[in-house]
């Protein structure tokens, strides 16, 4: 490969962050579904998180997964689950080390949750980017609604501002 090849190939920003949040969910310690999650702010990563359980708890395939037992269909009863969602484990990291993210962008591998949306929304992100669909009308309704900006992930047409 030339050096010109490698600037012919170079990803826009939208591709280089969302391929990071697809590596952030390789830590996923969920038995149903892999999400990871970037906030991002000036072309900066603020914080990451992926889906699982609390620091220092046992993972789902030690214990179980009790939606999984019950039958609970996707999108449904997330109070009964063990783990967090990236989203949440995103916000709370920028948290615990006192990392202002108003303002901020946040990439994720799925499209929120109705509990995430209304933490994301009153967190004060601006802008949410998801690649992958989830069976949540209410958080769409909700995200909609706010002054967040929703887009989703197309790598044929990722955007890039240089």
């Amino acid at each position: 490969m030339t050096e010109q090849d490698h600037f012919d190939h170079r990803p826009s920003w939208d591709e280089y962050f969302m391929k990071l949040a697809e590596e952030v969910q390789t830590r996923t310690t969920c038995m149903r579904r892999a999400v990871g999650a970037l906030i991002v702010k000036d072309r900066r990563i603020l914080a990451t998180g992926y889906n699982g359980v609390p620091t220092g708890l046992r993972h789902c395939n030690e214990t179980g997964c009790l939606r999984e037992q019950l039958g609970v269909p996707s999108g449904q009863r997330h109070e009964i689950c063990r783990g967090l969602h990236a989203e949440q484990n995103a916000l709370l990291q920028a948290a615990r080390y006192g990392i202002n993210i108003e303002g901020a962008s946040m990439y994720i591998t799925t499209q929120p949750c109705v509990v995430c949306a209304k933490m994301l929304i009153n967190a004060g992100i601006k802008e949410i980017i998801y690649k992958n669909p989830y069976p949540d009308k209410l958080a769409m309704d909700l995200l909609s609604e706010s002054d967040i900006v929703l887009r989703v992930f197309n790598e044929d047409k990722a955007e890039d501002a240089d």
